[in-house]
């Protein structure tokens, strides 16, 4: 079944249409801006129908179309390893969860090259083999251009070693505009430190929509969370400094090595109201003593005086991972 599913998407590909007369009389150079818009890997028929258009520009295109017909090959391959029938299927999916999939560091980085061609996906987990994951986020994010994965909204890299060399490929792929309607990160236990944390806050600190930020089981310490978390204001100035997470409602760092000074950075800028949508910070794990975290919520409750503050959980809450 699999077989006969690669033969019938991929023949299109290799044949030569009839010239298609309606465009004939557009001017060549046209026509070929035209094709190469429309190259996409999950979809090529729209860009080989058009690349028949005259006989010149089918000997000219004739290269590309050899080349889409392999890439278009290997993301069928890539469908039917993960249990997709075609690539029809992952071009239309809005949740991928690729977890348990026995995938590559090449399955991986291709699926990167996929992102501006996959509309309507909003959910993406991924999980590699232990091999694979230590190459495996930096060379998807190395992919991913900008305005790739334009609908995701929940993407997830647990228990993937997505380390300093991942989290920095990340940050860059967000700072050219991937992903830009990012809620959810989940990088719970990633292999990432303070370096990979201090390389990828930026980045987060531009996503406007993000509203969870998971990171437990990580060995990061105060300066990744003070990088994170925007600096208080100067003093005398009205307003905090633009660019904060201003919509973030959960903040997971359990199992981390944040400390009591960590959490004094934390109370500082929430003070501040840099972090005015903040619900709750998961701790549990840490070596923060109870007299910090009740700092963190003093200092919330002077600032906002209505408010109940964010709930600082010290326990183990297995549905925030």
């Amino acid at each position: 079944m699999q077989a006969a599913l690669a033969a019938d998407e991929v023949t299109f590909c290799a044949s030569d249409s009839p010239p298609v007369t309606s465009m004939s009389s557009l001017p060549y150079e046209l026509i070929q801006l035209i094709c190469k818009q429309a190259t996409n890997v999950l979809e090529p028929r729209v860009a080989v129908n058009l690349s028949s258009a005259s006989k010149e520009l089918r000997v000219s295109t004739q290269a590309v179309r050899q080349q889409l017909l392999a890439d278009h090959k290997e993301a069928l391959a890539l469908c039917l390893k993960v249990g997709m029938r075609s690539c029809k299927q992952l071009r239309e999916a809005k949740t991928i969860d690729w977890r348990g999939k026995d995938l590559s560091a090449a399955d991986v980085a291709l699926l990167g090259t996929l992102g501006s061609v996959l509309p309507a996906l909003q959910s993406l987990s991924l999980f590699a083999r232990k091999a694979a994951s230590l190459e495996g986020v930096q060379r998807l994010s190395a992919g991913l251009g900008a305005g790739a994965l334009p609908a995701v909204t929940y993407l997830s890299f647990a228990c993937m070693r997505v380390g300093d060399a991942g989290a920095s490929a990340l940050a860059a792929a967000l700072g050219r505009g991937a992903l830009p309607r990012l809620e959810t990160l989940n990088l719970a236990s990633a292999a990432i430190d303070d370096a990979g944390l201090v390389a990828l806050a930026p980045a987060l600190r531009r996503r406007a929509a993000l509203e969870h930020l998971i990171l437990p089981g990580n060995p990061l310490g105060d300066e990744g969370l003070g990088a994170l978390v925007p600096p208080p204001p100067a003093a005398g100035a009205a307003h905090p400094p633009t660019g904060g997470l201003t919509k973030l409602k959960l903040l997971n760092l359990s199992e981390t090595q944040i400390t009591d000074a960590g959490c004094a950075a934390l109370a500082s800028v929430t003070y501040s109201c840099a972090l005015p949508a903040l619900e709750k910070v998961v701790l549990s794990g840490t070596p923060v003593g109870g007299a910090a975290r009740a700092a963190v919520q003093d200092v919330y409750h002077g600032a906002r005086p209505h408010a109940a503050g964010p709930d600082i959980v010290m326990e183990m809450t297995d549905h925030l991972r």
